[in-house]
């Protein structure tokens, strides 16, 4: 329970306009500063007031990665259920949060269309950009087994890039899967995938946070090296957790936390790397939990760590793994 001069605090710091505008762009994800000016049209400065304010009453966290910030809303206990209240009563066909909401597809859509720019420019050579960051054969070793010991019916690796995970558990499943968006990582992931002679494994042209045909058919869920495209990586995670049977598990591989801000620029990341505590949050919002998590560190001094989580649903008893 929050005293009195709590709940004033919370109710003063949504009782302001642009702060409202705020907490129902984050009630869709998270999102920087840099993005709150570009959808506003306000100052950063001033976007940046409002925000603190939120922070300080703590209806809204801060998470910082390099030179930018990202803001989600607070879920835990009172705060939340004031932001719940909050959205179920607010009216978004309201023009400022319409133009709002508007303006943050439009955004995201641009975001979405400068990764596949970069990809593809860059997927004959993807397999070799990425192993310049990874310890590859233990990582490729840990994947293995933390996918299970028994066989499995049907394996989705969603953002498949040059399929190199369908190529590496070929022998683990009755049908592989793999999503992307990319056309030329399709055509890469195909032509590896007929001369290796995988019949089992099939790719397609596909949106990884649009997948209803999916819904509750897969034993085995992969996003490797994906979550780092995404301005609020939670999105794609509970898209992908829709996709899980009851028992199924998901494996997530990316960077750990790092301060390479070339990255954003010159390879389209979104987010500098994952921590552990934000792989709970996101994985919990998503009724997953983290059952294990390994970290693998690079192959060359100027590399990045990498990790791999094993997530399963939270009421699941299954065993499999390591």
């Amino acid at each position: 329970m929050r005293q009195p001069q709590d709940i004033v605090l919370l109710l003063k710091a949504a009782g302001e306009v642009t702060r409202l505008r705020l907490l129902a762009l984050l009630a869709q994800g998270e999102l920087s500063v840099k993005d709150f000016t570009e959808i506003l049209g306000q100052s950063q400065p001033r976007i940046s007031r409002h925000l603190k304010l939120l922070a300080d009453a703590g209806l809204v966290t801060r998470h910082a990665e390099g030179a930018w910030a990202y803001y989600r809303l607070n879920r835990d206990q009172t705060s939340g259920a004031l932001s719940a209240w909050l959205m179920e009563h607010l009216d978004t066909d309201a023009p400022e949060i319409r133009r709002d909401l508007d303006k943050l597809s439009s955004l995201r859509g641009a975001q979405q269309e400068r990764a596949a720019a970069f990809f593809a420019t860059i997927a004959q050579s993807w397999d070799k950009l990425r192993s310049l960051h990874i310890a590859e054969s233990a990582l490729e070793d840990a994947i293995v087994a933390e996918a299970g010991q028994g066989l499995i019916d049907i394996f989705l690796d969603l953002g498949t890039g040059t399929g190199r995970m369908l190529e590496l558990l070929a022998d683990r499943y009755v049908q592989g899967i793999g999503l992307d968006s990319s056309r030329e990582m399709l055509s890469v992931a195909r032509a590896k995938l007929d001369a290796e002679g995988i019949e089992t494994a099939q790719v397609r042209l596909g949106n990884i946070i649009e997948l209803d045909d999916y819904r509750d058919t897969a034993d085995l869920v992969m996003l490797h090296q994906v979550l780092h495209y995404f301005d609020d990586p939670s999105i794609p995670i509970v898209h992908a957790a829709s996709c899980l049977k009851p028992d199924g598990r998901m494996l997530v591989v990316d960077f750990a936390p790092h301060d390479l801000e070339f990255l954003r620029s010159e390879q389209a990341h979104r987010r500098l790397g994952l921590s552990e505590e934000q792989m709970a949050l996101w994985a919990n919002a998503a009724g997953l939990s983290v059952v294990t998590c390994r970290t693998f560190p690079p192959s060359r001094a100027d590399g990045l760590t990498v990790c791999l989580w094993a997530l399963e649903n939270l009421n699941s008893n299954n065993t499999k793994g390591v």
